[in-house]
């Protein structure tokens, strides 16, 4: 079943470039493994998937720990500062960062390790309360704040848009980030870049792409639904 889902959101991702006029490689597939079991993990692993992304500290670490060591993992989730040096060194890339504190501590993390850490800009562009991130009109600010820091690099912005139930809805939150991060990129801020846009998740990624999107976050379309006791 694993096999299967992955080759079809590989291949909505091929039309969906198409679409968009972008080459396939420009999107990079990011299988959401969180509360999967491990057979399933390592079942996608089998069909070819390398990087995968995980919402918790402990089950980010329970995952690098029983997987090959060629998996690229990704901090999707809310990070607290006291989770930070847990997974720092372990990490391809967090893309939850939405604070200057958060950043200070993967620096502080990152300097005493001896390693560099590759960040995105989390972006509420909805403005939705129950979720996390800094607003559009605050992320140049935190960007230019956040490039000062050593051993950390501004990589690009993720946002986590609205569940809708048409994707279509969401097309304006998507350009709305691409356009940022063109704005951002205008300021040629030292250390910061604008190369990835995480955004799009099984609901909505296919107009993410078309929108822009470099990473997109698969975990239904891959793994099936969700158990409901988590």
């Amino acid at each position: 079943m694993v096999r299967e889902n992955l080759e079809a959101v590989e291949k909505i991702i091929r039309l969906s470039c198409e679409r968009a006029g972008r080459p396939a490689s420009d999107v990079t597939l990011i299988a959401v493994s969180k509360t999967k079991p491990l057979a399933l993990v390592q079942e996608a692993y089998a069909a070819g998937a390398r990087d995968f992304g995980e919402n918790k500290v402990q089950d980010l670490l329970e995952r690098i720990e029983a997987m090959p060591s060629d998996v690229r993992w990704h901090m999707i989730g809310h990070l607290q500062r006291n989770k930070v040096k847990y997974i720092v060194g372990k990490v391809a890339m967090i893309h939850s960062v939405d604070s200057l504190r958060l950043a200070e501590e993967i620096s502080h993390e990152s300097v005493k390790r001896g390693v560099e850490t590759d960040i995105l800009l989390e972006v509420n562009v909805a403005g939705e309360e129950s979720k996390f991130g800094v607003s559009l009109e605050e992320t140049a600010a935190l960007a230019e704040a956040v490039a000062k820091l050593p051993a950390v690099h501004v990589r690009g912005l993720m946002t986590i848009a609205p569940f809708v139930e048409n994707a279509e809805e969401n097309r304006l939150i998507f350009r709305k980030l691409k356009q940022l991060s063109v704005d951002i990129e205008g300021k040629s801020i030292d250390n910061v870049s604008m190369a990835v846009l995480s955004m799009g998740m099984t609901g909505d990624y296919s107009v993410a792409i078309e929108e822009g999107a470099t990473f997109v976050r698969v975990g239904t379309g891959i793994f099936g639904e969700r158990e409901p006791w988590r």
